[in-house]
């Protein structure tokens, strides 16, 4: 198994809705949360934000935030209560 792989992103319509994934492929067996579909302006101070609510490691990369665990739920919670359509995707 090779490390440092990119999974290719997959394409998401452009429809304003935030897409928040549980990914656990390619990275060793660890589950991510990923965030997908914010505006691009505001992926650091978002992921900033997810990371101190989750109490866990993070970044922003490649037009997406991920938080490192599985919180799904509470990234949804958070991202609605500022305003956001989300919809929890993938597995």
């Amino acid at each position: 198994m090779s490390r440092g792989r990119q999974r290719p992103v997959p394409s998401l319509p452009n429809d304003g809705v935030v897409r928040i994934f549980r990914e656990k492929g390619s990275r060793g067996g660890k589950t991510v949360t990923v965030v997908r579909g914010l505006p691009r302006r505001e992926l650091d101070a978002v992921a900033a934000d997810l990371k101190r609510l989750c109490g866990a490691g993070g970044s922003a990369k490649n037009g997406a935030v991920e938080i490192q665990g599985d919180h799904r739920d509470k990234v949804a919670a958070r991202l609605t209560g500022q305003g956001y359509q989300v919809k929890l995707a993938g597995g």
